[in-house]
């Protein structure tokens, strides 16, 4: 979880659990926030970015056991699909392993009744001074990105998201917020993914392969997201061969998951909402719920067991089973923390003690196909591009990828770039606006200007007026004429002055045709023209030159522009010192 503090408001982004421990250390250290007393009156708000326990895990601990009573916001399918994995996991850790100080079905119903459910792009109005806005982000369903606002300061927060659109979820998607501070994850720093294509051809390839040997597949997911992604890989891919071995996935999870992306069709890829009255793409034919007793079962089977990083439950249970024999395989298709059973064995561990004094070899072949719906490398500095922050802050990522990934974004973006550390504190200096209203006149005056020629972007649009600061601190940006008006100032005009020497044997009548041949090629075209307005003086709207005799083939060139006008006066003044 991430404790933000930003413009006098207190927020929680996330508040998750680590799956890495068994203890109280998989809870956040809440002590940062408060000792030993509820959290109400120390936090503004708490946001939830998605469902993963890593995001939400810890969050009834949190206002049940520590005591927290504020507003929580997360979106409607994270409402209604949280509360399910939250028991889940409750019962593997209570009731299988007898964990305690842990919370209660009970705690979880009541937490969530204290859950605000937002809608994507809808502006909630948290307190006067502070408003929340959600954008999808891919990655699973019901996923946010939320860009937090207190009066003219701003962050986004991303939580996990995905910028590429997959087979039943799309890309994650924000408008030019310009936040002060971009917080994005870094899981995959310093990956960029190859082909969707060819990574599914792979997986495809492993799978019929090991099964055509006789061997048993297991693929540890977690209940909704990637499961889902691999099931419509595996079901198309089993009708078109016309394969008869069968495929499992953990028992009451396909169904809860067909409930859910029934109910939250919106939220998926256009290709299942076009199709979806045709065919549910979640209702699988080759794919049967699994039961306990099926792991002993002879010849090749291939199961979806939860969950994803073998941390505890159905999946380490088989793998515990399964990894003694060389011909069966385990494919993990996600990202794994830290400490976990998961982790161990994609670094190569051989030897694992899962009972004490009891060491289990793993025979069984491993391999890792990247299917996370994280972003990866390329696909955090395209979101970087698209909503332009001022600055960017690297979480939920190691900290050597981290590291690399921050160079990248100086160097490409120019960017300051944080990367705290767990448990510490990152001060980021924001430069505040100061937003003006501009009078209607004044904006007129632009307009009219700027249409003399034809639309073009590049041109500079210059406004001309009065900044007023009022006793309430509002600014306004005045025509001079209005303010001298309302304040009756008297008008005074500034004006800028040079001299120039010039080393010529003309007269000065000669001099001053000279300089009107040289000014007529360079303002052809402008709104401006050069007038002889006396023997010995030329205007060009403001400007005004007056040639004058010196000693001996010496003339002086005193040229006189307004402020207003300070580019036509030097321009005029440089061509002036080149002759």
């Amino acid at each position: 979880c991430l404790l933000l503090s930003i413009g006098g408001k207190n927020i929680m982004l996330d508040c998750g659990m680590h799956m890495g421990y068994n203890d109280d250390r998989r809870f956040p250290d809440f002590t940062y926030i408060a000792q030993d007393e509820p959290l109400t009156e120390y936090l503004d708000c708490v946001i939830i970015s998605h469902f993963h326990l890593d995001h939400c895990g810890a969050l009834p601990y949190m206002t049940e056991m520590v005591g927290y009573n504020g507003p929580i916001y997360m979106t409607v399918p994270t409402k209604a699909i949280a509360p399910i994995l939250l028991e889940d996991m409750r019962k593997v850790a209570v009731d299988k392993k007898g964990d305690q100080n842990f919370f209660t079905a009970d705690m979880i119903k009541t937490c969530m009744k204290k859950v605000i459910a937002v809608n994507l792009h809808q502006v909630v109005q948290v307190d006067a001074d502070l408003e929340i806005k959600a954008y999808y982000a891919g990655h699973v369903l019901g996923a946010a990105m939320f860009q937090v606002k207190v009066g003219n300061q701003s962050i986004v927060y991303t939580g996990d998201y995905n910028m590429t659109p997959d087979r039943h979820l799309g890309a994650a998607w924000i408008d030019k917020c310009r936040p002060d501070v971009l917080i994005t994850e870094s899981t995959y720093a310093t990956t960029v993914r190859d082909s969707k294509r060819c990574r599914e051809r792979d997986f495809l390839k492993k799978v019929h392969d090991c099964i055509e040997k006789g061997g048993k597949v297991l693929i540890p997911v977690f209940a909704l997201g990637r499961a889902q992604e691999l099931c419509i890989l595996l079901e198309t891919y089993w009708e078109r061969m016309n394969l008869r071995c069968p495929i499992y996935f953990s028992a009451g999870m396909t169904e809860k998951a067909n409930h859910y992306y029934k109910m939250f069709i919106s939220w998926t890829n256009e290709k299942i909402r076009k199709t979806f009255v045709d065919r549910n793409m979640f209702d699988f034919r080759h794919i049967k719920s699994f039961d306990r007793s099926y792991i002993e079962n002879p010849g090749p089977m291939v199961v979806f067991a939860t969950p994803g990083m073998l941390h505890a439950g159905l999946s380490l249970h088989i793998f515990k089973k399964w990894c003694g024999d060389e011909k069966n395989m385990i494919i993990m298709p996600g990202y794994c923390v830290a400490g976990t059973v998961g982790h161990k064995i994609l670094n190569g561990t051989k030897r694992l003690e899962f009972e004490k004094g009891v060491m289990t070899e793993v025979k069984m072949s491993v391999q890792y196909m990247s299917f996370s719906a994280h972003a990866d490398a390329k696909g955090i500095m395209q979101l970087i591009t698209w909503c332009e922050p001022r600055s960017v802050m690297l979480v939920h990522g190691e900290a050597d990828k981290m590291k690399f990934l921050k160079a990248k974004i100086k160097e490409e973006h120019g960017l300051e770039c944080y990367m705290p550390a767990n448990g510490e504190t990152a001060v980021i200096p924001l430069k505040a606006p100061i937003p003006a209203k501009v009078s209607v006149s004044l904006l007129k005056k632009e307009a009219e200007v700027y249409s003399r020629h034809p639309p073009d972007n590049s041109r500079a649009r210059l406004l001309h007026g009065v900044l007023v600061m009022k006793s309430d601190g509002t600014c306004s940006i005045l025509d001079t004429q209005a303010v001298n008006e309302e304040y009756d100032l008297g008008l005074h005009t500034v004006r800028f002055t040079s001299t120039v020497s010039i080393h010529s044997k003309l007269d000065v009548p000669a001099i001053i045709l000279r300089l009107l041949e040289m000014f007529a090629p360079v303002l052809e075209g402008s709104d401006y023209v050069a007038h002889r307005t006396g023997d010995n003086e030329i205007t060009i709207h403001s400007v005004i030159l007056q040639v004058e005799e010196s000693e001996e083939a010496f003339k002086d060139v005193r040229i006189s522009w307004t402020y207003s006008e300070d580019k036509l006066g030097s321009t005029i003044l440089k061509m002036v010192q080149s002759l």
